[in-house]
């Protein structure tokens, strides 16, 4: 897996999500729980604008002296015993872990849940060097089992049910007892407890990394980071260089928009930091820990008007809001990263070549960039990237491009313009039912196939001018 998910076309994964059912129930009953408990959380604030703000001026500082705070971390992380390796590439990051594995003769990997190593496609480079790598959050576990990438960044399963699960469960690892909820956490929490405690090897990914101190932070719910980092004797965190934040003043600041913009909560179960290895003296920590700082194209947004989009956090507030993530659900992004800051960073990440139609896939109703908690003007940046692929990249289909020109012509010329208006009604005619078109044809089918599209008028409106002036005329 990588920052890309399969060859599928962009239209027959919408198709696909659209004739989901049962996902876009799910998505948008989570979609209402994630939103109404981010607006009570902004509203118990009173001054949740003003933390916006804060959260926006955080990110800027830090990215526009991001070389400055990644060395501190660097030089803290060693003092902690630990290794640090800056990875340009995903190819680098692996081949660094792949290594590490290699030289422990690893077995078996547990890690917890981390958007990045799925960016760059971690546990398959594991598994080419024969590591069976486990994953512990228990939607990733859940995915893992049933071969199915993820479909939001804060709850990857959220298009399954508990039926659902209990097959997989079944299938794959001989569960026996109901769908109750209960139940089935309580098996998975049976079964991850065998793969911690037989790991070799932890990885993490990182939500934030302090630079003062060196301290690797992640924010969970479950617990099972703390399990992933206090078990195995060696130790991976993975992180994308734009994750790290100056002091611990920031991280409170960031931690507390995260939870409340991601869920609604004031705080989230577990936030745990780790630095480095464990000291003479001390009772806990690895005795060998490694920090991976991943570039993979991140550098290159660094400077230029889409800087802001590695503001994000991952609280997904903006997944959560928006109606065609509702309507198409997370898989027919085609990436890691879904819905609006998907849109925005995939095709900046990976280019435009795979991604064109993802900064199509919003109705630009800006309620991304009015939940973001840290202000990143995404409809702006969808709207730009479209300019882009058609100004500079040329990635429009050959029939849009020649759409737009005989439009632009068309559009010019007086005579066609009114001879088209004039022959608009009895043209579609054949689609024409009750003053709508059902079904319409060409460019309208996209449209027409799911809603009704007005039909043309029966008079156009400079005729019914032309004929109020005589009528005036002759008064």
């Amino acid at each position: 897996m990588s920052i890309k998910l399969g060859d599928i076309s962009y239209e027959d994964r919408v198709q696909k999500g659209v004739e989901n059912d049962f996902m876009r129930q799910a998505v948008a009953s989570a979609q209402g729980r994630f939103r109404s408990g981010r607006q009570n959380q902004a509203d118990k604030w009173g001054n949740w604008e003003d933390w916006r703000t804060l959260g926006d001026e955080i990110r800027t500082h830090t990215l526009e002296n991001i070389d400055y705070y990644l060395q501190l971390l660097s030089d803290n992380v060693s003092k902690r015993g630990g290794n640090v390796f800056f990875a340009q590439t995903a190819e680098e990051a692996n081949h660094y872990i792949q290594n590490v594995v290699k030289e422990k003769n690893a077995k078996k990997i547990v890690k917890s849940k981390s958007m990045v190593t799925e960016e760059i496609g971690m546990n398959e480079a594991l598994e080419e060097v024969g590591a069976d790598v486990v994953e512990s959050d228990l939607g990733e576990w859940i995915l893992q089992l049933d071969e199915d990438p993820p479909s939001h960044i804060v709850a990857p399963a959220v298009h399954k049910n508990k039926e659902q699960v209990k097959e997989t469960f079944a299938e794959k690892k001989g569960y026996h007892q109901s769908s109750k909820p209960e139940e089935l956490a309580g098996f998975a929490r049976e079964q991850l407890r065998q793969e911690f405690l037989s790991a070799d090897v932890g990885v993490t990914g990182c939500n934030f990394a302090v630079a003062e101190s060196g301290a690797v932070t992640f924010v969970t719910n479950e617990g099972n980071a703390r399990m992933v980092t206090a078990i195995p004797d060696t130790q991976i965190s993975v992180m994308g260089m734009e994750r790290v934040v100056p002091t611990y003043e920031e991280l409170d600041i960031l931690v507390s928009l995260l939870t409340r913009a991601a869920v609604g909560q004031d705080l989230t179960s577990y936030v745990t930091s780790i630095t480095g290895t464990c000291h003479e003296g001390e009772s806990d920590g690895p005795e060998e820990y490694h920090l991976v700082i991943v570039d993979n194209g991140r550098s290159s947004i660094l400077g230029t008007e889409f800087q802001s989009a590695l503001h994000c956090i991952r609280c997904a507030a903006c997944i959560n809001v928006c109606p065609v993530y509702r309507h198409v659900g997370g898989h027919a992004y085609g990436s890691v990263y879904p819905g609006p800051i998907g849109a925005v960073l995939t095709p900046l990440l990976d280019g435009y070549e795979d991604h064109k139609e993802l900064p199509y896939a919003s109705s630009l109703c800006g309620a991304c960039t009015e939940v973001c908690p840290v202000k990143i003007p995404l409809h702006e940046q969808l709207i730009r990237h479209r300019e882009i692929i058609v100004e500079q990249e040329k990635k429009s289909p050959k029939s849009e491009q020649l759409a737009m020109k005989g439009f632009a012509k068309w559009g010019s010329n007086p005579a066609a313009y009114k001879m088209s208006t004039a022959m608009a009604r009895s043209a579609t005619k054949p689609w024409m039912k009750d003053e709508t078109i059902t079904n319409g044809p060409g460019p309208l089918k996209g449209w027409t196939v799911n809603r009704d599209f007005p039909a043309p008028a029966k008079q156009t409106f400079r005729s019914w001018f032309k004929e109020r002036q005589k009528g005036g005329e002759s008064q």
